[in-house]
């Protein structure tokens, strides 16, 4: 959840209200919050990474 709190954007949970960061602008709060469900997700196992294969010419 987003919140506007003291003239931040606040990433908070719903559940337990964590703060997950303080941002000044609504974009960089949007995506925290994207992050923050993507690992949710991956922790819980419904999605899988996109592993890249390392660069061996370098």
């Amino acid at each position: 959840m987003i919140q506007k709190m003291k003239g931040f954007w606040v990433v908070m949970s719903e559940k337990t209200g964590r703060v997950f960061g303080r941002y000044k602008t609504k974009p960089k709060a949007v995506h925290r919050l994207q992050q923050v469900e993507f690992f949710k997700h991956l922790k819980a196992g419904t999605i899988k990474p996109k592993l890249r294969k390392p660069n061996l010419a370098r």
